[in-house]
Order: C-alpha cells, then structure tokens, then sequence
C-alpha cells in the first residue's frame, strides 16, 4: 500500500495593497498637490484634468484615509455626546439625530453616559475629558446636576443642551420650556378644559409660588409655563393637583401620579404631563378609572416621542425640536472645533408648538 502524498499547500494570496494618494498621482501622470486638490475639490486646475484624476480615483478605488487627514489637521473627527443615560426616548433620540448631523460633516460621535448626580456625573466629566480622542463635547446636562461656572469653563469646545444654565461659559441649545408649557396649557384651556392638574412636577405643593421665578430645569420652567397661562387665562389653579413626581419621569410614575390625583376626590379635567412618558402612564390610569379621554379628560404631554402616535388614544403632544435641536449643537461645536471665528458663548432657542391628536378635542 502506497504512502499518500500529503495535500498541496494553497498558495498565500498577496495581501492587497491599498491604494494611496502617490499611486493616484503616478497614474495619471500629475503632481501629489494637484492630486490632492481633486480630492479636497480645491485648488485650481482644467476641467480635463480634474476628470482625468477622477477618472483614476474611482479605476483604482481610492479612499481617503480619514484618520491621516484629522491628524495632519490637528483634529480627531470625533465628537462626544455626553448624556446622564440612554434608557429615556427623548434622549435615545436625540443620539441618533446628533450621530445623523454629525455625518453630514464627515464626523462620528462617541456617546457616553454619566451618573447623575454622583462624583462620576458630568463634572467629572468635563474636568477629565481627553482632546486626543474627540474635538469637543455636547453635554445634555441632567437636571439633578449642579455645575457651576467653572466646571464649564473648559479649554476645549462645548456646547450644552437641556434646561440647565450655563452661567454664559459655554453655547446653550434649548428650546423655550416656560414658552412651550404655555402654549400646552393655552391648548388646553382653547379647547375646553377649565382646571388643570399637572403630572411631572418636582416641587412639592407648598412650594410651588417658588417656580413662578425659575430660570432653569425642565419640571420648574414648565410649571413656570403652566401657572404663567393659568394667570393670563383668570383661571383657578389649585395647588394640591400639582403632585410631585421626583425624578421619576416613567409611565409608572405617571400611572401613579394620576391615581393618586383622582383619589384625592379634586376636581380636574385637564392633564398637563410633563414628558410623554408621564402622559401614557396617565392615560392608562384614566382608562383604568374608566374616565374617557377627551370627552371626560384631556391630556397633553411633551416630546413627540413615536409611542405617542400609537397609543390608544393617540396622544396630544408638545414638539420636541429635536430636528432643530441636533443640528444646532453640531453646527455650533463644529463652528468652535474650526476656530475661524470668535464666537462668545450663546443662548439659542427657539419655539415648539402643539402636535395635535386624540386625547385633546377638536
């Protein structure tokens, strides 16, 4: 019985080369600077030429070599979306649309999460932030954080959005809470409702005539806005429907916040909740009560978040400007990253407005 022969090695296939931006030049028999013009579309040159070193690019499928270009700049290509969490919609959101603009101008996102409120929160955050890897930060700044002035005096850019100050050291993208808690209210009132509860609030009920000053947070600026159109209405406002929810912005919370308002045996036909999340949880309770939206109740929450449309009944709700909101702070942190021009740090706002469906009246 014969040996067998062992099975022929495959031949090693040659690694492919990548092509570089010499191999381009040397093709089409151009300088490296006239080469790199095309790619950059700058510099001046015929039109024949251009399409020849095009024609060249796309035979040999040359691709920019990112990271080599960032760094002869100086820069990274990266920003860093700073967020206290992930698990919240309206934040998960407002990732995806920060990531999307940032595509536009050729950068990538890293998004991190902070533990709010603790000594890991976002003011160490900023003091340790690391340049070598991203060109600057925006930083959604959690309502239970207490930064001062100068944890935002940073060396590197910053743009920060939410309903927190930024003592005028960093470029402030929000929209107009005490503005949009109104119009909320006003829709309301437009519409028929005449006493008005509010789910979301985080200041207990004898504290409330303290909010009608607030300058920041989401919860006290909307409850500024609520009490602001109660008052330009002459309508009643009762304190005891105004039950504080904490920290707890779920549909649990809003679930239970809304019971304890009916039990409480206090009129009201109105809801103002103050994140669409709170608003779900309060229209299962009402159906759960058998309390009929809108005839009965009409409720109203903020964010637009797509849950909203597809609950039953579709929810009335607050724009969240997020599509104004993420391409702002990009344009913004990309205009700080450039450096071309002096910028002073900004307050830049704008105005939401009602989406109207099923749990408000016609």
């Amino acid at each position: 019985m014969g040996e067998s022969k062992p099975e022929p090695k495959p031949e090693p296939k040659p690694d492919k080369k990548r092509v570089t931006l010499r191999d381009v030049a040397e093709e089409a028999g151009v300088s490296l600077k006239t080469a790199s013009n095309v790619i950059n579309h700058s510099g001046r040159m015929t039109d024949s030429t251009r399409e020849k070193v095009q024609e060249v690019i796309d035979r040999l499928g040359y691709r920019v070599n990112v990271s080599a270009r960032n760094l002869n700049r100086g820069k990274t290509g990266f920003i860093t979306l700073a967020v206290p969490t992930l698990t919240a919609p309206y934040l998960s959101e407002l990732a995806n649309r920060v990531i999307d603009a940032a595509r536009g101008y050729g950068y990538s996102v890293y998004v991190t999460t902070y533990a709010e409120g603790s000594a890991q929160g976002a003011q160490s955050l900023l003091r340790n932030f690391n340049t070598t890897v991203s060109d600057g930060m925006i930083l959604s700044i959690s309502e239970v954080e207490n930064l001062e002035a100068a944890d935002l005096d940073v060396d590197y850019p910053l743009v920060c959005v939410g309903a927190r100050s930024t003592h005028g050291k960093a470029d402030h993208v929000t929209p107009d809470d005490i503005q949009e808690a109104r119009l909320a209210a006003e829709y309301l009132f437009d519409h028929g409702a005449t006493r008005l509860a509010v789910v979301g609030s985080r200041t207990e009920p004898e504290h409330i005539d303290s909010v009608r000053e607030a300058v920041e947070g989401n919860a006290q600026l909307r409850l500024r806005g609520v009490l602001e159109a109660c008052a330009a209405r002459g309508a009643a406002f009762d304190s005891r429907l105004v039950m504080s929810t904490g920290q707890d912005w779920t549909i649990g919370s809003g679930a239970r916040i809304t019971q304890q308002l009916i039990d409480s045996g206090i009129p009201f036909d109105g809801i103002v909740a103050f994140n669409d999340q709170l608003a779900l949880g309060a229209l299962f309770t009402l159906a759960a009560n058998g309390i009929s939206v809108p005839e009965q109740m009409q409720v109203i929450g903020f964010d637009n978040i797509e849950e909203a449309a597809y609950f039953q009944p579709p929810l009335t709700t607050m724009d969240s400007c997020l599509d104004w909101i993420a391409p702002t702070a990009v344009s913004r942190i990309l205009d700080r990253i450039d450096g071309t021009r002096v910028l002073e740090p900004s307050y830049i706002t704008t105005q939401s407005h009602v989406i109207a469906r099923a749990t408000t009246r016609v």
